[in-house]
């Protein structure tokens, strides 16, 4: 029987991508803005709805890059969750900015907007929260709070390209909104990322970033580094934006059999479909209540892993216990993240993911049931 991993790059026909660099090697032009970035930018502006897109080599680099284009005092405190990936808090504290760990709405596992205003102190100058597995934030209640703070607000959106919210893209919400075109995510450009935002001045400022700080022939303004797009990655993105419409229906289609095997079985909570959001259904969290369900969710992982069935304990660890933090925060102030981080599995989702492959998958967890 075949094996089934976590995820499955979605990629063109191989004539595909090779029809579409076939003019580099004519140019020999392969990094620095070349013509295939330049098109990819334009169509993600068209797409995503938004008037500046600045792309990156990866996901991590854009956040970092953006929240050191705010220029937020070296001091300061920025408010985020610990129910994310490494990056997000990575990207905060090597700006020399402190995390502060919010709690999560325990439905939608995003940064629950109630328990913001008490983290606020004089030193607070941003907020990052993290749309979850495509779900969307209470982008309106973060908005409110950040405008009576006067805080900035940057969202890590990995996990959210080609959604909507109300029929707004996610990446128009905040002061700026982080995409990973990781090879894992809904759309990829091999690696790669982007940060959209509305602020004209960002341009120059993030565009200098990403090139070792350089504004034109004799000019670096920063201490920037190197996070530039390659030609290969932009025509990666090219040829796959083609097809986002067709990856996303057959996610859909895996989601929704998932669902007809899941959907109500005592001790399984599944992801919310949230109001007035279109999914781009990125992920497939099934959090197990082992007092109820009569497994963990450990032990449902290893009845998966027995039957060649990969799956991911997606967040775990929290990253406020990271060792890199030298136990400077306390998990338990954060309670919610910090249980359902000890019972979220991500079950198999990608676009050639079968409905009889996801029928092989649920009839493992449901024999674990007791």
């Amino acid at each position: 029987m075949n094996s089934i991993l976590v995820t499955r790059s979605s990629m063109p026909d191989y004539e595909e991508y090779c029809e579409e660099i076939k003019d580099l090697w004519d140019s020999h032009w392969l990094t620095n803005m070349g013509v295939k970035h330049q098109q990819l930018q334009k169509e993600l502006e068209e797409l995503l709805d938004v008037p500046h897109v600045i792309l990156y080599t990866n996901g991590h680099l854009a956040l970092e890059n953006v929240i050191a284009a705010l220029d937020l005092p070296k001091d300061g405190e920025v408010i985020t969750t610990p129910f994310t990936f490494a990056s997000t808090t990575h990207a905060i504290v090597r700006n020399g900015l402190k995390p502060v760990f919010c709690d999560i709405d325990p439905i939608s596992f995003t940064m629950d907007p109630a328990k913001i205003e008490s983290l606020i102190t004089d030193k607070t100058c941003a907020i990052v929260p993290v749309h979850v597995y495509g779900n969307i934030c209470d982008v309106d209640g973060i908005r409110q709070i950040a405008d009576r703070h006067n805080l900035k607000v940057i969202y890590d959106a990995a996990h959210a390209f080609g959604v909507k919210y109300k029929g707004i893209s996610a990446a128009c919400f905040g002061d700026a909104s982080m995409f990973s075109f990781h090879a894992t995510k809904v759309f990829n450009t091999i690696e790669g990322g982007a940060v959209c935002f509305h602020d004209d001045s960002f341009v120059r400022t993030l565009n200098a970033l990403k090139n070792f700080g350089i504004n034109g022939p004799d000019e670096v303004e920063y201490a920037g580094g190197n996070a530039k797009m390659s030609e290969f990655q932009a025509a990666m993105g090219i040829c796959n934006l083609r097809h986002l419409d067709d990856a996303i229906e057959c996610r859909k289609k895996a989601v929704e059999r998932y669902r007809s095997h899941l959907e109500g079985v005592a001790g399984i909570q599944l992801n919310p479909i949230q109001k007035g959001v279109t999914s781009n259904y990125a992920y497939f969290p099934a959090v197990f209540d082992e007092t109820v369900f009569g497994a963990t969710r450990n032990e449902v992982m290893d009845a998966l892993a027995q039957n060649g069935i990969g799956a991911r304990k997606y967040f775990y660890p929290l990253t406020s216990t990271f060792a890199c933090f030298n136990n400077a925060y306390d998990a338990s102030e954060t309670p919610i993240a910090l249980n359902i981080s000890r019972r979220v599995l991500t079950l198999p989702l990608y676009e050639e993911l079968s409905t009889d492959d996801v029928d092989r998958i649920c009839k493992v967890i449901l024999d674990c049931k007791k």
